[in-house]
């Protein structure tokens, strides 16, 4: 049986390694991000280049925690086929022109048939509004949309 595999957005690794926050929701997200990624043995874990230039900005002892943190994860390769799969979500409407890196996680993930793309990102990624035209430009794309989802939702029992 093979595992679930999973694309890990760069939110997900900046709250597993961010300093204990002193907003209880902020925290809780963190503390659920540690314990989901303690359990994360069940999945194979992958991310794209954009992950790892995302997790190398900003302060610097932050940006290595991120990055030693990912060094266990397998990159994928930003195919012809993920960048025309993101450019779809950006001109189809799915994801609004700003957030064009996000864009880009879901081609990489649904580009490289990916069962789930895990993430905090609920604006313009997890966000059920634009859950089902994110899922229509896939497959109107001819790609099968990973489940996009947050760590409470993929806990294990």
């Amino acid at each position: 049986m093979t595992r679930p595999k999973i694309y890990i957005e760069t939110t997900i690794v900046g709250y597993l390694t961010a300093m204990s926050s002193r907003d209880l929701v902020t925290a809780a997200l963190q503390q659920v991000t540690r314990d989901w990624w303690a359990s994360r043995g069940a999945f194979d874990l992958f991310i794209s280049q954009l992950v790892i230039d995302e997790a190398s900005a900003g302060d610097p002892a932050a940006a290595a925690r991120r990055l030693e943190v990912l060094r266990e994860v397998s990159v994928l390769e930003t195919t012809e086929d993920a960048v025309m799969l993101a450019k779809a979500l950006l001109s189809g409407g799915a994801i609004p022109s700003k957030a064009a890196a996000d864009a880009f996680h879901i081609g990489v993930a649904a580009a490289h048939g990916l069962d789930y793309l895990l993430t905090w990102n609920c604006t313009h990624i997890a966000n059920a509004t634009l859950r089902g035209r994110i899922e229509a430009v896939c497959r109107a794309s001819g790609f099968e949309p990973p489940i996009i989802c947050t760590p409470v939702e993929l806990a294990e029992e």
